[in-house]
């Protein structure tokens, strides 16, 4: 008897993120869907793991499960802990907002993707823009996933890569294609505000909702800017391979 493909969803919107069950809908047309997410919104937490406090996992429906951790803390125990190694691909999404250039440094979405590639497994981390809302909004992106995740279900991807997607927020009829790109630029503003609580107390918000984009040809930020959907290869080997040999010869000069 064959077996039944095992697909984990997870996300850093939280159980009430608003791309949660589209995806899983979508993804319920390739295999079996076990769902692990954090108990609130765990927005740009990046890569983070929970190491000095206990994980604690509620379960909310047939296999549906919350966590009061991380994302990447989600992908990790869903593989382990819930899974125990059986599952065929990560998804991780769809998150409400892109996620393009630097966002992917801070982006609890795509660091559970990439904790997944860390594990051995396939991964993809879906994002959509902000735009209009309904039942219906991430209709779209949730499609393509499925769509995507059905290619690499069947082709699988390279070690250590896993794929970091952004839909606009455009009907099916206005996208024009899917783009292939790498990583272009988005600059967070660097004002801090303070304020003073009711008890005399300062207190500080960091302005990081303030990006601005800088489209480059190939990047994802020109992609999404001409209405394509954008794939972008990550890989969880960061190392520059050319400021390794720049490094090699600066050290040979002072040695």
């Amino acid at each position: 008897m064959k077996k039944k493909t095992s697909i984990l969803v997870c996300n850093d919107d939280g159980v009430y993120g608003p791309g949660l069950r589209p995806l899983v809908r979508a993804l319920s047309r390739l295999g079996a869907v076990t769902v692990v997410v954090p108990d609130q919104d765990r927005s740009a937490v990046s890569h983070s793991l929970t190491l000095h406090a206990p994980l604690r996992v509620r379960t909310v429906g047939r296999n549906f499960y919350i966590l009061n951790g991380s994302p990447a803390d989600c992908a990790r125990f869903g593989i382990l802990g819930i899974l125990e190694e059986r599952v065929d691909l990560v998804v991780s999404g769809i998150n409400h907002g892109f996620n393009l250039g630097e966002d992917v440094t801070y982006s609890g979405t795509v660091a559970a993707a990439m904790e997944a590639t860390l594990l051995d497994k396939a991964a993809i981390a879906v994002s959509r823009g902000i735009g209009p809302e309904g039942p219906a909004s991430f209709a779209v992106a949730a499609d393509f996933a499925r769509k995507l995740a059905s290619e690499v279900l069947r082709r699988g991807l390279p070690q250590g890569v896993c794929l970091n997607v952004n839909v606009p927020a455009l009907p099916r009829a206005r996208l024009r294609g899917v783009a292939v790109a790498g990583l272009g630029r988005r600059v967070y503003g660097r004002k801090i505000t303070g304020r003073v609580d009711p008890r005399g107390h300062r207190y500080f918000w960091l302005a990081g909702t303030q990006v601005s984009s800088i489209s480059t040809p190939g990047s994802d930020v020109a992609a999404v800017e001409a209405g394509r959907i954008s794939i972008t290869p990550l890989h969880s080997d960061t190392t520059d391979r050319p400021a390794i040999q720049a490094l090699r010869i600066r050290r040979a000069s002072i040695t």
